[in-house]
């Protein structure tokens, strides 16, 4: 009996109870699974794209996020906004600057 109250001291000093442990899920959010990375912010692969094919690109792997098309030499609110995505165009209407998350 003294041997059996000593076998489950051990068990619950070292942590490997079984019947109390509960399981710790990771948290994933707009990311993948195992993934050491966070959501993605930027497109850099997007510069020279039409805004149509960068729209579509973005929108595959952030489909609530809103695209805004901001042609050359106009202004923008400084604000950051988690949910927008500016593409910023060239003269020759190709994206000029990768597209961010702001």
């Amino acid at each position: 009996m003294a041997e059996n109250q000593q076998s489950e001291a051990s068990e619950t000093q070292s942590g490997e109870s079984t019947d109390q442990s509960i399981p710790v899920l990771p948290r994933s959010y707009g990311s993948l699974v195992g993934s050491n990375s966070g959501p993605k912010m930027e497109w850099p692969e997007l510069v020279g794209v039409t805004p149509e094919e960068a729209e579509k690109k973005i929108k595959e792997e952030m489909p609530r996020v809103r695209i805004q098309v901001v042609q050359a030499n106009s202004f923008v609110t400084m604000d950051f906004n988690q949910a927008r995505v500016r593409l910023f165009l060239d003269p020759s209407g190709k994206v000029q600057r990768p597209p961010r998350i702001g």
